[in-house]
């Protein structure tokens, strides 16, 4: 090995050990820092290694920082990079609360996360108390399903797939017969812990959950349908519409709810609907377009005597003749 190009591995060596085993709790002296490297195979001698400290800080346009803390038992530390801690954890709870990852690759994921910390901190990363008994996939083809949308949507050609749903046998079923769906596929949205494929079929924008797609296969040679469609598209406000991804007829709902729930419509609804207040001081009314499912009706319900639905007319007699029902269920 030339003297350049042992250099080269010297500096890389000493950053994966700056990065892997030091921060602010932990810092390395330069000794420390020097027998380090010759458990990794790199002689190294005091004087060099301030060298490459200073080399390493003074690279242009890098993410992260090399600390000196003063003091008895100081030392060198790298600040967090390319992550913070606090980023990291975001994205470590993101794949607990994923219901479509394997445990299993879930597990993967995270220790691949804990790569871009330290190992000191990479234990703070273990948060799976937060989400315990969180039901998750037990399919690890989602993953590649996921991939072969993207090329799709990508080079924007269709797909095809066979659509299924759970049985009482708790296994995965295709919908009619195993016939193939063919749709044209323009964005992947992730709601309640699913991914979403929202793609263009039978003259209209229709979604799909991923985890109940088998067997992807990308056309090639075949154009994407449904531009003119997707471009008048609004993603967030057709995830508003829905209730638990369930489509129903699209009606202009007013909501007359008690005070207290404002937080519950903005969190629902976005800051776009105008609350009203009524002139009972009590209650406000609020108008959003709906798509009016049964879902629909039981998350009106939840909120008991607190919110009703006010109109139109139709749908404040739907929801009465599902409350009708359910009366009559549990008499």
């Amino acid at each position: 090995m030339s003297r350049k190009e042992g250099q080269k591995r010297k500096l890389l060596v000493l950053l994966e050990i700056l990065a892997r085993e030091t921060d602010e709790k932990h810092p390395l002296s330069v000794p420390q820092l020097v027998e380090k490297l010759q458990e990794h195979g790199v002689v190294a001698e005091r004087k060099s290694v301030y060298d490459d400290l200073s080399t390493l800080n003074n690279l242009p346009d890098t993410k992260y920082e090399i600390v000196q803390q003063r003091g008895r038992g100081g030392g060198y530390y790298m600040t967090e990079a390319p992550f913070e801690l606090a980023e990291l954890k975001l994205l470590v709870d993101a794949v607990y609360a994923s219901k479509f990852i394997t445990a299993r690759k879930s597990k993967i994921l995270i220790d691949k996360l804990g790569q871009f910390t330290s190992t000191y901190r990479q234990e703070e990363l273990d948060r799976k108390v937060l989400v315990s008994g969180r039901i998750k996939s037990t399919d690890e083809k989602i993953l590649y399903t996921v991939d072969a949308l993207h090329a799709a949507i990508t080079a924007g050609e269709q797909v095809t797939f066979k659509y299924c749903d759970w049985n009482l046998q708790k296994r995965m079923a295709p919908r009619h017969d195993g016939q193939l769906y063919r749709v044209s596929p323009w964005v992947l949205v992730w709601e309640n812990g699913n991914y979403y494929l929202i793609a263009y079929t039978e003259g209209r924008l229709k979604h799909y959950r991923v985890d109940k797609m088998q067997n992807v296969h990308q056309l090639p040679d075949t154009t994407r349908e449904g531009a003119g469609e997707y471009a008048n598209f609004d993603v967030n406000t057709y995830m508003q519409q829905m209730f638990g991804m369930f489509n129903g007829p699209l009606k202009r709902v007013t909501l007359q709810c008690e005070n207290r729930f404002a937080g519950a419509m903005i969190d629902r609804f976005g800051t776009a609907p105008i609350l009203t207040p009524c002139a009972d001081g009590e209650h406000f009314t609020m108008t959003a377009e709906i798509q009016v499912s049964p879902q629909f009706f039981g998350w009106v319900a939840g909120f008991g005597t607190g919110v009703v639905v006010s109109g139109p007319p139709e749908v404040r007699a739907e929801m009465k003749k599902t409350l009708d029902q359910l009366q009559e269920l549990y008499r």
